[in-house]
C-alpha cells in the first residue's frame, strides 16, 4: 500500500473514533506504532512532551509530529488532515441534527455513553503515559523500587499540587518541568 494512503486511512481511522481529543488518540497512535513500526513507544512520549508544550489541539500536533516523522512535509500535512477530516464531516451532519434531537432520550443516552468511552480511553492513555515516565530500566535513575523513576514522580506530584494550589497557567508548569528535566538530568 503506497505510504501516504496508509498515512491518511489510519490517521482517518484514529480521527473518527477517538471520542474524547487528542489523549482518546493515544491508544490508536499505541496500534500504530506496533502494527507499523513507524515509531517507537518512546517516541510517542516524546509526542506528548511537544504536542502539550506547543500551541494547538494536542491531537493535531502528535498526527503532525508523526506524519513528518514518516514522510516529512507531506506526512506533516497528511496525518492531521485526515485526523481532524472525521470530526468536520460528523459535526457538520451532526449540527444540522441535534438541533431538531438533543432532548431525545435516546440522545442523551448516546452523549451520556460517549462519555463514558472518552473518559476510559483517556484514563488508558494516562495510564500508558504514567508508565512510560515513571518506570525506567536507566541504571543511573533514583529508584525506591527496581524501575521506579523517583525523580519523575516527586516531579509530577509538585507539578499537581502546583496546578491544584496555584493554579498558573499550564505553560509555567511546563517551562519549570523542562528546567527541572534539564538540571535533574531525567
Amino acid at each position: 500500500m503506497n505510504v501516504y494512503l496508509e498515512i491518511f486511512i489510519r490517521f482517518f481511522s484514529c480521527g473518527l473514533f477517538a471520542v474524547g481529543g487528542g489523549l482518546a488518540t493515544l491508544p490508536f497512535l499505541y496500534e500504530i506504532s506496533r502494527e507499523t513500526g513507524w515509531y517507537t513507544y518512546q517516541d510517542i512520549s516524546n509526542m506528548i512532551a511537544i504536542s502539550e508544550s506547543t500551541p494547538g489541539p494536542m491531537g493535531v500536533n502528535m498526527a503532525t509530529y508523526v506524519g513528518f516523522h514518516i514522510e516529512g512535509i507531506a506526512g506533516a500535512l497528511i496525518a492531521p488532515l485526515s485526523l481532524v477530516l472525521p470530526s468536520v464531516i460528523i459535526i457538520l451532519i451532526i449540527s444540522r441534527v441535534l438541533d431538531r434531537f438533543k432532548s431525545a432520550p435516546v440522545v442523551q443516552n448516546v452523549l451520556y455513553g460517549l462519555r463514558a468511552a472518552s473518559a476510559a480511553l483517556i484514563a488508558a492513555a494516562g495510564l500508558g503515559v504514567a508508565k512510560i515516565a515513571f518506570l525506567t530500566m536507566d541504571d543511573e535513575a533514583v529508584t525506591a523500587l527496581p524501575g521506579l523513576n523517583v525523580k519523575a514522580v516527586i516531579l509530577a506530584v509538585a507539578v499537581y499540587v502546583g496546578l491544584k494550589k496555584f493554579k498558573k497557567h499550564p505553560i509555567v508548569y511546563i517551562i519549570c518541568s523542562a528546567a527541572a528535566g534539564v538540571v535533574l538530568r531525567f
